[in-house]
């Protein structure tokens, strides 16, 4: 094992972890060169079982030989940087959950035909720019059965690192890539679904919607919705009914309730 005890917040090794914002890990310039940062076990072991490259741990000692036992024996000879729990709580500006993290390598970016390919529900995420909500959909998608998750490029990076933590690893499980136009879908055979409240959003139950082969369905951005142009081109306008006067849910919430009505019954 390639074990390098860190002893310095100013160890170069470790600027993975500590120095380099989410930006600098993305490398927009040259995503082929791109990493993202993994926390926890668990969500380590889900992206080394979807095939994703690990390029250094950092760690407590301890877990080593205790949690992250079967993630070092999976790592080959990457680097595994270890230190004392207050001194990487202090470098990385964050209590390690679970103490380990793991830089990993990007994946190359996927084209729409082949991210979309064989999909009959996909969700459109236009516009959401918090980490948490970005995992949650991602996690309710994966559980609901929606094939396929597409972003527009003003949209939170599903590759952030709080976004895979609340996502519980489903970031590596369902298929997903950028876009940069909403309407792209539709030359694939999607009828597009907008979650928004207009005089003639018909209810999420109508049994229209669960009879159309291919949906889209797009969520729009947390305090203002969806853009008025997405809503007026999108085949149908679509809301869920509600009680006790409350006029909308959080779009991590919406998104859950949407996937689950609208799964595609074989």
């Amino acid at each position: 094992m390639n074990i390098i005890p860190v002893t310095s917040l100013n160890d170069p090794g470790v600027a993975l972890f500590a120095t380099l914002t989410e930006a600098q890990l993305r490398n927009r310039l040259e995503p082929e060169k791109g990493v993202f940062i993994a926390e926890s076990p668990k969500v380590i072991r889900v992206a080394l079982d979807a095939g994703y490259e690990p390029l250094a741990l950092l760690c407590e000692e301890r877990h080593i030989a205790g949690d992250a036992a079967d993630i070092v024996a999976r790592a080959g000879d990457i680097p595994i940087y270890i230190g004392e729990r207050e001194l990487l709580a202090e470098l990385t500006g964050y209590t390690l959950t679970r103490g380990v993290l793991c830089a990993m390598r990007r994946p190359a970016p996927r084209s729409l035909e082949a991210v979309c390919e064989g999909a009959r529900r996909i969700v459109i995420i236009d516009g959401v720019v918090d980490t948490t909500n970005i995992g949650a959909i991602f996690r309710s998608a994966a559980a609901l059965g929606i094939d396929a998750v597409l972003l527009t490029t003003n949209s939170c990076d599903p590759l952030n690192r709080r976004a895979v933590r609340v996502s519980m690893g489903s970031v590596f499980l369902v298929p997903w890539t950028w876009i940069e136009r909403v309407e792209a879908v539709k030359a694939l055979g999607f009828k597009t679904v907008a979650m928004a409240l207009t005089d003639n959003s018909i209810s999420l139950d109508d049994e229209q919607l669960k009879a159309e082969p291919r949906l889209a369905i797009i969520m729009g951005t947390e305090g203002d919705g969806l853009p008025m142009d997405t809503i007026t081109a999108a085949d149908y306008t679509v809301r869920i009914p509600m009680a006790h006067g409350v006029d909308s849910l959080n779009v991590a919430a919406a998104s859950a309730v949407a996937f689950w009505e609208l799964r595609q019954k074989d």
